[in-house]
C-alpha cells in the first residue's frame, strides 16, 4: 500500500505545481548544498522580517541542534551552514518506509546584508529547531518622525551680528 501526499482538491493550484516543480529540481541539482555520505543536499527554509530597529532571519532547522549550526559574517556577507545527519534505518524487516521526504546532509545559506544593519551587534540565538538571527540597524537608517514647523518661522536665516 502507497501513501501519497493529501490535496485538499482534486487539481493543485498554479503555485502549487511551481512549488513542487521547484522542489523537484532543488534535489536534481541539490540546490547548493553538499551531499555528506551520500545524502541529498537540502536548503531550510528561512524569513527575514524588517522592524524599525532591526531586521529579523528565522530559519527553519529541524531535528538540528545548536551547536551543528555555524554563522559567519565576511565583508558584509552573512552565511549559514550546518549539516544534519541521516536518520532513516531500514534494518528492521517489520518495518519498511513507504514516503521519506525528511533532508538529510549539509546546507550552506548566504545574504548580502544591507548597509543599514550594523554588522557589531548581530546576535543569534537557537530554540526548538528555529535559529533567529537579529540584525540591528545603524542609528542613521532608523526611521525617525520629523516636525514640520509653521511657515518659515523655523527656518529664518541668521546673518552675522545676530543672536550675538
Amino acid at each position: 500500500m502507497a501513501i501519497t501526499r493529501y490535496r485538499t482538491r482534486n487539481w493543485p493550484s498554479p503555485w502549487q505545481e511551481l512549488e513542487e516543480m521547484s522542489s523537484r529540481l532543488s534535489r536534481a541539482f541539490n540546490d547548493g548544498g553538499t551531499a555528506e555520505s551520500g545524502g541529498p543536499g537540502w536548503v531550510p527554509a528561512v524569513n527575514v522580517e524588517e522592524t524599525k530597529d532591526e531586521l529579523v532571519l528565522t530559519a527553519e532547522l529541524p531535528g538540528m541542534k545548536q551547536e551543528d549550526v555555524e554563522i559567519e559574517l565576511e565583508n558584509n556577507v552573512l552565511t549559514i551552514r550546518g549539516s544534519k545527519e541521516h536518520t532513516r534505518e531500514e534494518k528492521d524487516e517489520e518495518r519498511r518506509y513507504h514516503l521519506w521526504e525528511r533532508r538529510w546532509g549539509s546546507f550552506q545559506r548566504s545574504f548580502t546584508l544591507p548597509r543599514s544593519v550594523s554588522p557589531d551587534r548581530i546576535g543569534a540565538s537557537f530554540e526548538n529547531g528555529v535559529l533567529t538571527v537579529h540584525m540591528p540597524k545603524v542609528a542613521e537608517a532608523r526611521s525617525r518622525r520629523i516636525e514640520i514647523g509653521e511657515g518659515s518661522a523655523n527656518t529664518r536665516e541668521v546673518t552675522s551680528g545676530e543672536g550675538d
